[in-house]
């Protein structure tokens, strides 16, 4: 071949999408039939919320949950539904609480126990002491202080009255402007700093403080105004319980009582808060179920999202949403009777709340683990609390059979797009996978990173895991953990819409000729300012 020829044909092959996917419309076609005309996924949701309710790891109501999703997928014909464990801790629940200012006037307030904190056996009442308590070093300044009294911890601000509408929808201008790569800022020592700073110890240590000085219980204030309130705890771990109760109070209820106390008015508190603990089994469980390839069968895409929630509410937007889009998912699927050529896997993760740990478990069990940091202390530690700061990542058997893990955890707003996770070669086939779905709204690819929710971890061992983008209604402003995210809050047209790009996505990674390309097998980083003290 002459030269010129040579170099305008590697010129044409450059210019080609990666690794391009052919997507299959008439398959499409009858993903939006069953998905917008024969939908089911408000009933799934529906039952999640309104009959079982808030899903608290190991609570009555999350093994239920488990129950009932496993019935759901056996229902509609998947294969292999299972649960599988993993060691959590204890199981707990709210049976009923209150609390009421007695003095200088009566009136009841609003609150919640904090998670896994004991009850108050009974009504009990007491002086108030704000003692604003972050870390241990605040402990000295309030020694001799507590004896009898409802401590309140948290330190009182002013407010904050909001300056935008708390619904919202993403504008075509704002999504455009998600395609901006973000660089990795990277400080290689500070994963293990966090896992030796002590503060996944502060509940225990300030636990242990409270009661040696006599303290009979504490209250700290929501984080949000409007009243809402959320009751998010951690002490799950078995021999981690805490001894003395606390309480969540309403952030406008918290302040009345700081400003009385301020003023000298000796407010009075009564607090009751009737709680169980569940401690018949200490293991958690995913909720996993296939519907089985007939080609590639050693390979499978996944998706996901987590089933366990707060109980404040009901844990619709988070994430009974992402958990009913999934199952959703799986019924269209099921229901055209697909035989994708790689094996589509879906689950249900528990722990998410408390650290990602389901999905953390699949990834260690399955996927890949990483070297023990040789520190006695640290390696007895929770594996989420040192997994990032410890080298070199292991591969497992398994690790190259996940093709694609999708990830649903963003409330009940419509997909919008993805988030590529900085893979550039992984874009160009997102957007072809998307490309039907321009007119209903999905069409970016972002090559942004995203977090906090189940994907992470894959994406910490190489393996391909993606969230979607989804619009983000008034998930972030009013309802992410709270008391009022309910059902009512759901948007059944967007759920649907999720649902149908769900299936069609999974359905082509399963079908692709090629699994999508993946980034490199991570390795311990440089840091980005190797001079930075």
């Amino acid at each position: 071949m002459r030269l010129a020829a040579l170099l305008s044909a590697t010129a044409l092959v450059l210019a080609m999408p990666v690794a391009a996917q052919e997507v299959d419309r008439v398959a499409i076609n009858g993903i939006i039939d069953q998905g917008f005309n024969h939908s089911e996924v408000m009933q799934t949701a529906a039952h999640l919320t309104d009959r079982i309710g808030g899903r608290m790891t190991n609570s009555p109501q999350m093994r239920e949950a488990e129950a009932w999703t496993q019935q759901r997928f056996r229902d509609w014909g998947l294969s292999n539904v299972r649960a599988e464990g993993f060691e959590f801790g204890r199981g707990w629940s709210i049976v009923r609480s209150s609390a009421r200012m007695t003095a200088p006037r009566p009136i009841d307030l609003r609150a919640i126990p904090i998670a896994w904190t004991p009850g108050t056996n009974g009504v009990i009442s007491g002086d108030i002491v704000v003692a604003p308590i972050a870390s241990p070093g605040d402990f000295e300044a309030w020694r001799g202080k507590l004896r009898g009294k409802i401590v309140l911890i948290s330190k009182p601000d002013t407010g904050s009255e909001p300056t935008e509408p708390a619904f919202k929808r993403w504008t075509d201008e704002e999504l455009a402007g998600r395609n901006t790569y973000v660089l990795p800022r990277t400080d290689p020592d500070a994963a293990e700093r966090a896992a030796r700073s002590g503060r996944a110890d502060f509940a225990g240590r300030m636990d242990a403080f409270l009661a040696e000085e006599g303290a009979i219980a504490w209250v700290r204030m929501s984080n949000r105004d409007g009243g809402l309130l959320h009751g998010t705890g951690y002490t799950y771990q078995v021999g981690a319980t805490p001894t003395v109760p606390g309480m969540e109070l309403a952030a406008e209820d918290y302040r009345r009582l700081a400003r009385l106390a301020r003023a000298d008015a000796s407010p009075r508190l009564e607090l009751m808060s009737e709680v169980r603990f569940h401690d018949d089994d200490v293991n958690a469980y995913n909720i996993l179920a296939d519907i089985p390839g007939t080609g590639r069968t050693d390979e499978y895409v996944m998706a996901g999202a987590h089933l366990d929630s707060w109980v404040a509410s009901d844990g619709a937007v988070d994430n009974a949403a992402g958990s009913a889009v999934v199952m959703e998912a799986a019924r269209i699927l099921k229901a055209m009777n697909v035989r994708p050529k790689r094996t589509i896997r879906f689950a249900l993760w528990s722990g998410e709340e408390q650290g990602i740990l389901g999905s953390l478990a699949y990834v260690d069990r399955h996927l890949a683990t990483r070297a023990p940091l040789g520190d006695p202390e640290l390696d007895a530690r929770p594996n989420n609390q040192t997994w990032r700061a410890r080298w070199p990542i292991q591969p497992r058997e398994g690790y190259s059979d996940l093709v694609a893990y999708f990830n649903l955890d963003n409330g009940s707003g419509k997909i919008r797009g993805i988030n590529a996770e900085g893979n550039v070669a992984a874009a160009p086939i997102f957007e072809d996978w998307l490309e039907p779905f321009a007119s209903m709204g999905a069409s970016t690819v972002s090559l942004r990173n995203s977090g906090g929710t189940d994907h992470v971890y894959m994406q910490t061992v190489g393996v391909p895991g993606y969230q979607f983008i989804q619009d983000p209604l008034d998930y972030g402003s009013r309802l992410h953990h709270t008391s009022i995210d309910s059902y009512d809050h759901l948007r059944p047209d967007d759920l649907r819409q999720a649902a149908v790009i769900l299936a069609s996505v999974l359905l082509s990674a399963a079908n692709s000729d090629e699994p999508l390309p993946r980034m490199p097998l991570p390795t311990r980083p440089t840091a980005s300012d190797p001079f930075a003290w």
